[in-house]
């Protein structure tokens, strides 16, 4: 019998030719993940008979852009990922012949808020870091142009110190929890969102709350607020080169740069490992990779490496990825599940 092959099915089969040529796992992306997978990657090319995988940062934006640039050995495998991916980036993979997608979620991670360890403690609210940044805030029910120089500007029980924040710039997973979990909470929680919401253009009201929630998101520009689009280690060294600034990091960055950071509080609660996998800590976030299922079979090791990275030896809570900072993932066991019947993910709501 002769077996018809859809056009998709096709693209799979040529592109997996064309991947053969590789026998190197490529994985690009997200700046938090960087040292997980690096550590994984590191450790599969001593105990495994395969090639050490190709580990490259860029952001998370970037890395699952890169993965739906198509099939075949000129693109990557897997896209790290410190947020969950898009549906925009779904459909760009699907453009490209990309149709199935692994979603590997392997632990945890904080956003934290540090400063040089010889400075002032503080204690943030998302309110704070709203008040602080935001192009405007709300003051007597209006919008007003942000004046705000100091922290104690912010709030009179933070130190006097004047403001400037590194943060994440926008191709970072960080930047898409930092806008969502501190602006947006932030935003809200000082009235601003209301006023936003009132003033939003839409036919519907999740059109309007998608607009003042956009609102939320806009910065200051007069330099008080900077984006890095490097990763941590550049954050690190404009603090040594600021003194007096806030740079907003991964838990695990921290954790291992205690000799030169000082961590703020976040509603009263000190991040670490146990306040993250608890869900104390309001500014937590899952981790992910992101798998191009078709290279699946086609690319050595491909299979292999995942499998190594999930697994209780690795990404378990007595492995070197929590050693490091990870906080691992209470349903680790379903994740190893899924990897191994290398179940694509489902359609997003």
């Amino acid at each position: 019998m002769k077996v018809k092959l859809t056009a998709s099915a096709l693209a799979i089969a040529a592109a997996a030719t064309t991947a053969s040529a590789r026998d190197q796992v490529q994985i690009a992306g997200s700046s938090t993940v960087l040292p997980y997978a690096t550590i994984v990657a590191e450790a599969f090319g001593e105990n495994f008979d395969f090639p050490t995988p190709v580990v490259e940062g860029g952001g998370s934006g970037a890395g699952r852009k890169k993965m739906c640039e198509g099939l075949g050995a000129n693109t990557i495998d897997i896209a790290n990922s410190s947020s969950r991916i898009k549906p925009s980036d779904i459909e760009l993979c699907a453009s490209n012949g990309v149709n199935e997608i692994m979603e590997v979620r392997f632990g945890y991670d904080g956003i934290v808020f540090a400063s040089d360890i010889n400075g002032p403690a503080f204690a943030f609210t998302p309110a704070d870091w709203f008040n602080a940044l935001a192009r405007q805030v709300a003051v007597d029910g209006k919008l007003v142009d942000n004046s705000n120089g100091k922290w104690s500007d912010v709030n009179g029980d933070l130190p006097a110190q004047e403001i400037l924040a590194f943060i994440p710039g926008t191709k970072h997973g960080t930047r898409e929890v930092f806008d969502k979990k501190v602006l947006e909470a932030g935003c809200k929680a000082t009235g601003a969102y209301d006023i936003y919401l009132a003033a939003a253009e839409g036919d519907s009201d999740k059109k309007k709350q998608k607009a003042a929630k956009k609102a939320c998101h806009a910065l200051r520009t007069d330099g008080l607020s900077v984006d890095i689009d490097g990763d941590y280690t550049e954050t690190l060294a404009r603090l040594d080169a600021n003194t007096q600034a806030i740079g907003v990091f991964g838990l695990s960055f921290y954790q291992n740069n205690t000799d030169k950071l000082i961590v703020a509080t976040m509603d009263g609660v000190t991040p670490s490992t146990e306040t993250v996998a608890s869900g104390e800590y309001p500014v937590s976030r899952p981790l992910y990779f992101y798998v191009k299922k078709a290279h699946l079979g086609v690319i050595p090791g491909l299979q292999e490496y995942i499998d190594f990275f999930v697994s209780d030896d690795m990404a378990g809570p007595d492995g070197p990825l929590a050693e490091y900072g990870l906080v691992s993932d209470p349903e680790l066991a379903k994740t190893q599940e899924m990897v191994a019947n290398g179940t694509p993910m489902a359609p997003m709501n």
